[in-house]
């Protein structure tokens, strides 16, 4: 764990911060922890993907973390939201016409990463960063292959949890003709119905983590971004019934861990549980009442034992 005295607050000396040109020359944020911390035996490389509206800034500890645990530690913000700019009309509302044009940046981010690295390559996604590397390895489309594929709270499927599929996916197509696909989806917060106060409620249950990340809305005004776009609506449900089809998570060659909570108001527990019986080499730890979807940006107690469940899961099916 990292020590009471690490600063989530400042970019560690450790980090260098610095921008990937993806094929169109589009602009892509990224973070990387060069080497672990002298003296400690290094394990090989990892790469962190966050949620949708997120930026790397809010995971610093966890990815210091996994430094100390002797990875080599990379982190990037996804095209159109954190530090890489927009694809909307504005610089609130987070839009993208279709995930695959996400999962092409993550494989040939990915690609360029992993080159020449030596040791276990691991890649963890939260939320629809989890998603994201999900539909990635369904679709074999990361080279090299990676060793493990950790997922945190993944956006398997999105709200409201008891609309079917089908249904979602007719009503966001629906609403992306009826008007501009990059207009917000909803008001404000992180899903519909939820006003700004109740935020907090919907993520983590730790005060001082979640006024971490509204400091670093206010020190990097760039890193702010409300609601979905309609785009993003409509392709998050077509994404999901793509991976949902019939034998796709069942051609899933890796190992997959995944630590998540039953509790969850902003992705479908249901989904997370259905995609773990279809995985065929996959385990979880699936917390309950004590959790909020950022389990990594938990209270201590939970957060925790969320890493070392992780640091476990990588320790034993990475050392065979």
């Amino acid at each position: 764990m990292t020590g009471a005295g690490f600063d989530r607050r400042a970019i560690p000396a450790a980090a260098h911060e610095s921008k990937w040109l993806a094929a169109d020359g589009h602009a892509i944020r990224r973070i990387d922890w060069p080497e672990p911390p002298a003296g400690v035996a290094k394990r090989g490389s990892l790469l962190f993907m966050a949620g949708r509206g997120d930026a790397y800034e809010k995971y610093l500890d966890t990815l210091e973390h996994w430094r100390l645990q002797g990875w080599r530690v990379s982190a990037a913000d996804w095209r159109g939201q954190g530090g890489s700019g927009r694809l909307g009309t504005d610089d609130t509302t987070g839009h993208i016409g279709d995930f695959a044009l996400w999962i092409a940046d993550l494989a040939a981010f990915w690609s360029h990463w992993a080159q020449g690295r030596e040791g276990p390559l691991v890649l963890v996604g939260h939320s629809m960063g989890g998603h994201l590397a999900m539909r990635a390895a369904i679709e074999k489309v990361l080279m090299p292959r990676p060793d493990a594929l950790v997922l945190s709270a993944p956006m398997f499927d999105t709200f409201p949890e008891g609309l079917p599929l089908p249904l979602k996916r007719g009503l966001s197509r629906l609403m992306t003709k009826l008007g501009d696909p990059r207009r917000p989806a909803w008001k404000i917060s992180e899903r519909p119905g939820a006003g700004a106060g109740m935020r907090q409620t919907l993520l983590t249950h730790d005060d001082a983590r979640y006024a971490d990340e509204m400091w670093w809305r206010e020190a990097r005004p760039e890193l702010k971004l409300g609601p979905g776009s309609w785009g993003w609506v409509a392709s998050a449900a077509q994404s999901s019934s793509a991976m949902f089809r019939r034998g796709a998570l069942e051609a899933v060659d890796l190992p997959v861990f995944i630590v998540a909570t039953d509790r969850d108001r902003l992705v479908s527990p249901a989904a997370i549980r259905a995609a773990l019986a279809r995985l065929p080499d996959a385990d979880a730890l699936i917390f309950g009442q004590e959790a909020r979807h950022e389990v990594l940006r938990e209270i201590d107690p939970v957060r925790t034992r969320a890493l070392s469940a992780i640091d476990g899961f990588l320790e034993n099916r990475l050392s065979r």
